[in-house]
C-alpha cells in the first residue's frame, strides 16, 4: 500500500506557542516539491506527546492542504488505549489515509497489553496502520512474532522498523515476505535497511534535507547503489543527529540553517543553547559547506 519517503515532519510553533500553519506549509510543500512519497504527522519528531488531539487534527489538516492527494498518516501515540482510540476515530472522521500506531509510550506494555492495544486503535478507527516498532524509546518491542500475531487483521498494513538492529528487517521479510510494508525508522540504518529489503522509509533529516534524501531513496529503487552510498556517506553525520534525546531539537537547528526557519520546540524542551548547540551546528554547518551535487534520478 505504501512506500517511498515519508517524513515524520516537525511542528512548527509560532513566538506565543500556537501552531504556526504558515510556516508548515511552507515547509511541507518543500518536502512535496522534492518529491516525498507521504506525510507523518505528529509523532517523535513532531512532539505529538505535547500536542492536544485538536491541534494534532490541526496539523493533519495542514499537511493535507500541501499533500497533492499523497497519503498523510496520523500518528497515535497516547498513553490511554481509550484515549489512542478516540483520537483514531477523529483522525478516520477528518480523512487521515492512515495512523502510524504506538503502544502506550508512558506504561510499558507487555506482549498481550501491545496486541491488545494495537488492535482496540486498529478497530476504532478503520483505517490502515503502521505499526511503529521502537524498543529503545519506548520500551515496547513489537517483534516479529507479534507481528505475525496481527497480520491477519488486515488493517495492519506496514511497520515502521527502528529496534536499531539491522537484522530484524531481514528477519521480518523472512517470516512474512511482504504481508508488511518495511519501512525503516532509523535515518542512519536507512540505507543500510534500503539494501536488505525495506521499501519505504520514515525520515527525520527529510524536513531539512529533502532532495537529498529522497535522492539516496530513488537511486537505491534503481539499482544505483554507489551513487546512492556517496550521498549517504555525506549526509550520515547529520542522519546521527535523528538518534539522540535531542532529535527534535536537532532537526530543527537543522532546518534553521538549512531551510531559513525556526527551531521554537513546545517545554518542557527547549532549543538547543551553549557548547551542545555549537556541536551540532558545526555538524551541520560543515555538511552544508560540502553539500554534493545531486545526480539526476
Amino acid at each position: 500500500m505504501w512506500a517511498g519517503v515519508f517524513p515524520a515532519v516537525t511542528t512548527k510553533f509560532t513566538m506565543d506557542d500556537q501552531l504556526d500553519h504558515a510556516e508548515m506549509e511552507r515547509c511541507f510543500g518543500l518536502m512535496m516539491d522534492a518529491g516525498c512519497d507521504g506525510i507523518i504527522v505528529c509523532g517523535s519528531l513532531g512532539e505529538g506527546p505535547m500536542l492536544s488531539h485538536d491541534e494534532k487534527l490541526e496539523v493533519f489538516a495542514t499537511a493535507r492542504r500541501v499533500a497533492a492527494g499523497k497519503p498523510i498518516l496520523v500518528t497515535v501515540n497516547e498513553a490511554a488505549t481509550r484515549d489512542a482510540a478516540a483520537l483514531a476515530r477523529r483522525a478516520a472522521k477528518a480523512g487521515a489515509d492512515g495512523l502510524m500506531v504506538v503502544p502506550s509510550p508512558i506504561y510499558h506494555t507487555n506482549e498481550q497489553e501491545t496486541v491488545a492495544t494495537l488492535r482496540a486503535v486498529a478497530e476504532a478507527g478503520d483505517l490502515p496502520v503502521m505499526i511503529y516498532s521502537n524498543r529503545l524509546a519506548y520500551r515496547v518491542d513489537v517483534t516479529v512474532d507479534l507481528m505475525e500475531e496481527l497480520a491477519a487483521d488486515k488493517r495492519f498494513v506496514a511497520v515502521k522498523e527502528s529496534s536499531d538492529d539491522i537484522r530484524r528487517s531481514t528477519e521480518i521479510i523472512n517470516r512474512l515476505g511482504d504481508r508488511y510494508d518495511l519501512f525503516t525508522g532509523v535515518d542512519n540504518l536507512a540505507f543500510e535497511a534500503l539494501s536488505v529489503g525495506a521499501i519505504g522509509w520514515v525520515a527525520g533529516l527529510v524536513t531539512a534535507f529533502p532532495r537529498e534524501t529522497v535522492a539516496i531513496y530513488q537511486l537505491m529503487k534503481q539499482g544505483r547503489r554507489e551513487e546512492a552510498l556517496s550521498i549517504y556517506r555525506w549526509f550520515r553525520p547529520l542522519l546521527d543527529l535523528d538518534v539522540s534525546t535531542y532529535l527534535v531539537q536537532n532537526i530543527k537547528l537543522a532546518e534553521v540553517h538549512a531551510l531559513g526557519s525556526n527551531d521554537r520546540v513546545r517545554m518542557p524542551r527547549q532549543p538547543l543553547a551553549g557548547e551542545r548547540r555549537a556541536k551540532v551546528e558545526k555538524v551541520i554547518k560543515d555538511a552544508l559547506a560540502v553539500r554534493p551535487e545531486l545526480p539526476r534520478f
